[in-house]
């Protein structure tokens, strides 16, 4: 599932076709995604001038001059593509770990001013779009229990801290709690942990202190890096312009099952935490 940087970058692709541009038209090719859209979702979306495009955790949030805000989610699949005229058949972009985007996965497709099309392709549905009142998004479902982003002055040593403190769970559970930190996902938050040669294994409560400090900025370096590299490309994910990401060829411990740790010390090994594949070195992460 694409995770805050493969959202953030498409995040950014989309900004320049959509931001302060009119949506004129909403083509819907079924009435759900994994949620079935909601009450005249084409019909309130026709008309409305996007101002920006926002990004929590890993929903993406269009801001309207209707005073609503479009919410959208990519699942494990879902893509968006531009094209110039409407409903273009070309698509842009070589993939090389994702798979071209078969059309007939088109489920929305918004015209946009100034003869752009913005499709948005899911093969498997997982993904999903809403639609809600912008002064009551501190109430939206989706967003009103998330914790900060791990980029934000709120996010820190401190805050781990004190949302670890006493907590029996395993650190990278805690990590992937969207209550704690918003936006991480099981590749990045193996990455952080290496960095902060802390073993995924260990307990929530052992962490806050001198720990806390080390991941937290490990976190923010990781997150950084993998937006400056447009995200990590591993099988359908690909960016609003059709551009894979490349931060999987710096990997330091996911996929890399057996090989030897970049710090010389003993082999990456694989284990399964909560259903989900974790990828670490037990020689240098304690």
């Amino acid at each position: 599932m694409p995770e805050l940087p493969e959202v953030e970058t498409v995040r950014r692709g989309l900004a320049p076709a959509m931001e302060g541009r009119r949506i004129e038209a909403v083509h819907l090719a079924r009435p759900d995604l994994r949620f079935p859209f909601p009450d005249r979702f084409a019909q309130r979306l026709t008309g409305a001038r996007v101002t920006r495009i926002d990004r929590r955790a890993k929903y993406l949030l269009a801001r309207l001059d209707t005073d609503e805000t479009l919410l959208m989610h990519l699942g494990m699949s879902g893509r968006f593509s531009i094209s110039a005229g409407p409903h273009a058949a070309a698509r842009p972009g070589a993939f090389v770990y994702a798979p071209a985007a078969d059309p007939r996965h088109d489920h929305v497709v918004f015209d946009i001013e100034g003869a752009l099309t913005v499709s948005y392709n899911d093969p498997r549905r997982f993904g999903f779009m809403t639609l809600f009142a912008t002064a009551g998004e501190e109430a939206q479902p989706f967003l009103k229990s998330l914790g900060p982003e791990p980029d934000s002055n709120r996010f820190s040593g401190a805050c781990l801290s004190e949302a670890f403190a006493g907590r029996r769970t395993p650190v990278k559970a805690g990590l992937l709690d969207q209550s704690v930190v918003a936006g991480l996902g099981n590749i990045y938050v193996c990455e952080a942990l290496w960095r902060a040669r802390i073993s995924p294994r260990r307990l929530c409560a052992s962490i806050p202190g001198a720990r806390a400090e080390r991941l937290a900025t490990a976190v923010r370096a990781v997150i950084a890096e993998a937006i400056s590299a447009g995200g990590s490309t591993l099988r359908d994910y690909a960016g609003a312009d059709g551009a894979m990401g490349y931060f999987q060829h710096s990997f330091d411990v996911y996929g890399r099952e057996g090989e030897a740790c970049r710090r010389g010390c003993g082999p990456v090994m694989r284990i399964v935490q909560s259903g989900r594949s974790t990828f670490h070195c037990p020689a240098c992460q304690r």
